[in-house]
């Protein structure tokens, strides 16, 4: 059965990727993003199933216009996906306000506001889905913030799946590893870069030896999350990349 799939963060990335996932399998999908360019170019790409809308997760008045408009073409929505996020390693103490600011509103206030605009469009049997990170329970450096905030979708998926189950809502959280594609890079600046990778090294963690998996591997695991019958619910979903094993 087609269901209308909201995606935030939808420009690039993960979010692409599923949306370009969720349309090939005969769904619906509205694409909200900062940039509208990024979403009109992937809507023209998709056709008719794509809506674009644009829309700062972390401006309350922004997602409040967004649903709004979503609400002009379709009246109800079965799925929202919490993708949108930013990710810049930095050290507390050498922080900006807007590096702070912007990962919090961004990431877990995004998060929130967009979960109070779509549950009133939701009808029983819909699924919300919050983007949480493997770094959560890793010994990753110059991550506070970012960790923090994903700690925090945590907390609040497994909040608001107690508070929407009397309305037949389900609320799950994927906490999800290092991916990639083509066209998706960190654009860190190379001092940045090469501090978090020597920080990285002396806890432990090697970033070029690390697996990393393809947006497209990923897009299976939310496309079996949206295909659960019913009376069966995924809390926590975790995806760590893997070497695939080498052909001969």
């Amino acid at each position: 059965m087609s269901k209308k799939i909201v995606i935030t963060g939808a420009g690039i990335g993960l979010g692409r990727a599923l949306a370009r996932r969720f349309v090939a399998d005969g769904h619906k999908v509205v694409l909200l993003g900062r940039t509208f360019s990024k979403l009109k170019t992937l809507a023209d790409e998709l056709g008719d199933a794509a809506l674009p809308v644009e829309c700062d997760v972390a401006v309350p008045e922004s997602v409040r216009n967004a649903f709004a408009k979503i609400a002009e073409t379709h009246p109800t929505i079965d799925v929202l996906i919490n993708n949108a996020a930013v990710f810049v390693p930095f050290e507390i103490t050498e922080a900006t306000d807007d590096q702070i600011l912007q990962a919090v509103t961004i990431n877990l206030g995004g998060t929130m506001l967009c979960t109070r605009s779509a549950v009133p469009m939701m009808e029983a049997g819909g699924q919300i889905i919050n983007l949480s990170s493997e770094s959560v329970d890793m010994n990753f450096p110059m991550l506070s913030v970012y960790q923090s905030t994903k700690a925090g979708i945590e907390r609040f998926s497994k909040s608001m799946d107690q508070e929407l189950e009397p309305l037949g809502i389900r609320v799950s959280t994927v906490r999800a590893g290092q991916m990639f594609d083509e066209d998706k890079t960190f654009d860190l600046a190379p001092e940045v870069a090469m501090k978090f990778a020597q920080k990285a090294m002396a806890a432990g963690v090697n970033l070029r030896e690390r697996p990393i998996t393809h947006f497209r591997s990923v897009t299976d695991a939310f496309a079996a999350l949206i295909d659960l019958p019913g009376d069966l619910h995924a809390g926590l979903m975790t995806l760590h990349a893997h070497r695939a094993p080498q052909k001969d």
